[in-house]
């Protein structure tokens, strides 16, 4: 049986905290609310406890985000698919601009087209296409990822990134 590292457990809590309280700070943009501090969330996650860590800590804010009506069933794909392949992009290369590729690839165009579906079958929306979520969710992925860049290079400038990393194996 594998040991559930509780720093991790902690941290990831810590993150959808965040996220969720951040989804304050939300824009609505084209049928969409976007929510730049969950993506700056996703780097961080990607960075600091790995993919799987990442997506869970996603799929938790993203219920949270619901419960409390500050988000639609779009947070689901965005968030998810942005966090999973951020985190999997930084474990395959080691570098951070590998975790901010994969964030906005991720959540803008991956999880803008896994929208359609949620919008069509889910929502009733039958007015909706493949593509019509991807540029709200590029724009929303784009400035979250932007916050989290800036955050993580003077992190890592410090050697303050590192530490973080260390302290949570």
């Amino acid at each position: 049986m594998k040991k559930i590292n509780v720093k991790k457990l902690a941290v990831c809590g810590a993150f959808a905290a965040v996220a969720t309280i951040g989804s304050l700070f939300s824009f609505p943009m084209l049928g969409s609310k976007c929510s730049p501090v969950q993506h700056m969330v996703n780097v961080l996650c990607a960075v600091l406890l790995g993919p799987w860590w990442g997506l869970g800590c996603a799929f938790v804010t993203s219920v949270l985000r619901n419960a409390f009506g500050l988000g639609t069933l779009f947070a689901f794909p965005g968030s998810m698919c942005g966090a999973l392949l951020s985190g999997l992009l930084y474990k395959a290369v080691k570098k951070l601009p590998a975790a901010y590729i994969g964030e906005v690839f991720g959540t803008g165009i991956i999880g803008g087209m896994l929208c359609y579906p949620v919008a069509l079958y889910l929502m009733g929306n039958s007015e909706a296409t493949l593509f019509a979520f991807v540029g709200p969710f590029l724009i929303s992925t784009c400035g979250g990822t932007i916050l989290a860049a800036i955050l993580t290079l003077a992190l890592s400038g410090t050697g303050s990134l590192q530490r973080m990393k260390d302290m949570l194996e």
